[in-house]
């Protein structure tokens, strides 16, 4: 098949299938806006990368920045989807919470696109992120699952009372985004491989351990 040919089954192929050509174009922009940040990141390279034009990207999406806003909605679904599935509420409170805490930190580490995104986003003081509706409430699941699994646990005398869900939700964000954020300038700063397999379970085990004990009674 020559060139012409196939640029012209992609054509069709993205004709048929608005909603693949969508997110295809979402999958691109996430590692140009991860990368190069919102004002940095360029549209014709998107469009480059995608063998499409600029036009068909603003056509889907509006703008530069509509077409990141989606982005973001894209990164928090992703997370929260999963999140989901953890079936926090078949485990002991315990048990719950060292799952979520350890997803938590595998998920951050396994995907610096969402480090660097949310970087960028706290850069322009959230000014994007309040303009789509759907991450706030994609956020809201988030919250009253770790809420049930911590009332649980205050029930069963295992967890101490008086705590705030989204204090607790922060505190496990904090380590984890840390760990991936800072881990280059930390390996650098005091010599440590960070990246070997002891010492991404180490770190693991150090974060899960630390919240579990904050939270314990």
């Amino acid at each position: 098949m020559n060139r012409t040919v196939q640029k012209r089954a992609k054509a069709e192929s993205r004709t048929n299938d608005p909603e693949r050509t969508m997110a295809d174009i979402i999958e691109v922009a996430t590692r140009e806006f991860a990368e190069k940040g919102l004002a940095g990141a360029r549209i014709d390279v998107i469009a480059e990368a995608m063998r499409t034009s600029k036009r068909m990207i603003y056509y889907y999406f509006g703008s530069k920045e509509g077409l990141y806003v989606r982005v973001l909605e894209e990164a928090y679904r992703r997370i929260r989807q999963i999140e989901a599935g953890l079936h926090l509420e078949d485990l002991a409170p315990e048990d719950a919470l060292r799952r979520l805490v350890g997803f938590t930190v595998d998920y951050q580490l396994a995907n610096p696109d969402f480090i660097r995104l949310v970087m960028t986003e706290n850069i322009h003081r959230g000014e994007y992120l309040a303009q789509s509706k759907l991450i706030q409430k994609l956020n809201v699941p988030a919250i009253e699952g770790l809420r049930g699994v911590y009332e649980r646990g205050v029930a069963a005398g295992v967890f101490r009372a008086g705590l705030d869900p989204v204090d607790l939700h922060m505190s496990i964000s904090a380590l984890s985004f840390f760990n991936t954020a800072n881990r280059h300038t930390f390996a650098l700063i005091f010599k440590r491989d960070f990246d070997s397999a002891a010492a991404v379970v180490a770190r693991r085990d150090s974060i899960v351990e630390m919240i579990v004990r904050f939270v314990r009674r």
